[in-house]
């Protein structure tokens, strides 16, 4: 949870910033994180902000150090290509 919070706060901010939010079959930004963190190759979340897209945008770093960007769609969890 301690991991969650920064991202959370981030979250907070971002969303009261934005225009749309989640739609409302979205699964838990919580879900998406820990599926996300689950994953071998990452290290740390960094950041985390709702794209004007209709994705989340999320940064996270690689045990190597090397910066990743990615796409998630909100209601499905899947990684734009």
């Amino acid at each position: 949870m301690a991991r969650l919070l920064p991202i959370l706060v981030s979250l907070a901010l971002a969303a009261s910033a934005s225009a749309a939010p989640p739609p409302p079959d979205a699964l838990p930004l919580s879900e998406i994180i820990a599926a996300l963190e689950a994953q071998e190759d990452v290290a740390f979340i960094d950041e985390v902000d709702w794209d004007d897209e209709g994705y989340w945008e999320i940064e996270y770093y690689r045990p190597d150090g090397r910066k990743v960007e990615v796409l998630v769609d909100p209601v499905t969890g899947r990684q734009r290509p």
